[in-house]
Formats: C-alpha cells, sequence, structure tokens
C-alpha cells in the first residue's frame, strides 16, 4: 500500500514556511513540519499551521542541523503510518508542478529512492551553481557511479521502512552534509535511485542557513569518510556499475 507525506525541515522561514504549505495542498498530501529549534516568530507561525487539517509539528527543542530534522520527520512519518515521504524545502525554491512525477514514481517503483537535479533559473548564485559540482564530482567517485545525478537538491522521495533502517545504523549527519551521505549509502546498501527534474528558483526569504565554515569542514569531513568507505567496497561497487551497464546495453 501506499501511503505518502510530505516532510519539511524547518528553521526561521517565517517568511517563506506558510505559503510553501499553502502551495503543496492541491497535491493533497499531509504534511509533517519539523521545527529545527526555531526562534520565536517562526516557532508561533508553526503553532499555527499545526491547526489546520492534515498538518503535524514536530519540535525540536533547539537547533540540531537539517539532517537532524530530517531524521525526526522520516521517523515520525513512519510511526503515523505513512510508507513514503516527499520531502522538500521550507524557503519554497521548488515548482510543486514538479512534484506529482515523483508520487508517480514511487508508486511504480515504492521500494526506490526518487532524487530531484535542479534546473535552475537566473535567480541562482553563480558560486552555488559552480561549487556543487564539486560535491557531485565526489559523489561519482564515492559511488563509482554517474547514478546519483545531484545529491544536494532538497526534493527527495523516500520510502520509510528502508531508509529508517538504514538510519538506525548510519545517521549520516546532522547538518547539510546529511542529504549527500545518505543517497551514497543507500546506493551502496544496493538500493534503486530515480532522478527527476526540478525547477528551482532562489528563494521566497533569501535565508540560507549554509555557514561556510562549519558546513564546508562538515562536508569535507564527510567526503573524506565516504571515500575510505568507497575503497572498502570498491570491487562490489565496480561489478554492480558493469552488470549495471551490460543490463542497460
Amino acid at each position: 500500500m501506499f501511503n505518502a507525506c510530505i516532510i519539511i525541515p524547518v528553521y526561521d522561514h517565517e517568511g517563506a514556511i506558510e505559503a510553501t504549505c499553502t502551495n503543496v495542498r492541491p497535491l493533497g498530501l499531509p504534511i509533517i513540519l519539523i521545527d529545527d529549534g526555531s526562534h520565536e516568530p517562526c516557532a508561533q507561525l508553526l503553532d499555527q499551521l499545526k491547526q489546520r487539517e492534515n498538518h503535524y509539528l514536530v519540535r525540536l527543542t533547539r537547533n540540531c542541523g537539517k539532517g537532524a530534522a530530517v531524521r525526526a520527520g522520516l521517523a515520525e512519518a513512519e510511526r503515523l503510518g505513512f510508507t513514503h515521504a516527499l520531502q522538500i524545502d521550507a524557503d519554497g525554491q521548488h515548482d510543486v508542478a514538479d512534484l506529482p512525477p515523483f508520487l508517480k514514481s514511487a508508486q511504480q517503483f515504492p521500494e526506490a529512492m526518487t532524487i530531484g537535479y535542479p534546473c535552475f533559473d537566473e535567480s541562482v548564485p553563480r558560486h552555488r551553481y559552480y561549487s556543487r559540482y564539486i560535491t557531485h564530482v565526489w559523489v561519482w567517485i564515492n559511488t563509482l557511479s554517474l547514478t546519483i545525478r545531484d545529491s544536494m537538491c532538497g526534493v527527495r522521495l523516500y520510502p520509510l521502512g528502508a531508509l529508517n533502517r538504514m538510519l538506525h545504523r548510519y545517521s549520516c549527519g546532522n547538518r547539510m552534509e546529511f542529504d549527500t551521505e545518505v543517497l551514497v549509502r543507500w546506493y551502496w546498501r544496493g538500493g534503486k535511485i530515480n532522478n527527476l527534474p526540478v525547477h528551482v528558483h532562489y528563494p521566497l526569504d533569501g535565508v540560507s542557513h549554509f555557514r561556510l565554515f562549519r558546513d564546508n569542514v562538515l562536508m569535507a569531513r564527510m567526503h573524506l569518510r565516504l571515500t575510505v568507505g568507497m575503497l572498502l567496497r570498491a570491487y562490489r561497487l565496480y561489478t554492480r556499475r558493469t552488470a549495471e551497464r551490460q543490463h542497460g546495453s
């Protein structure tokens, strides 16, 4: 049975989160908001939003990071009886018209993870656009594959049971590194990944929680950790890539 919800990690996005919730309402899915220790203006707004029909709120008492917030949302989604969770960002940067194919893909391939790759408009900061490719290249090295087209896009459709079991063993980081590491480890475990396009415009409220020094250090440590893991799995990853190429041909 396919039973999906939306999860949205939120940290001080009071300027955008209400519009984001309203914009995804046509999808007809329950929404789980995860308050990652927001300050009072945003926390009060989230308290109001949870009064809406089919809106739920998970509150972390302090700011723990996007990864910790997403994990809390995934655990709550499974506890509530959902089988899949569509993760989106709180700032409204993703085109809602691109989201229904994620649900269709999950219904067709319920054991797969469906992830977005961004189609940027002119609003994207150029340094962000080009710096993403550093992570792209490392992910391709860490998986010995080009299967993960983009590991940093905030839109992805998760199968909850298998993913939460994996996260029980590997937390995949508490902050921005989570989005990338969770995909690499999913691929390492033999999980199937589908890629779909998402149009992106930057953003409604102009809030970015990426901290240049802290998060770059965390990302560098993650890539080092994953590179060691890749070396330990190199033969298995190579044989999988070979099999996939033969199957594709």
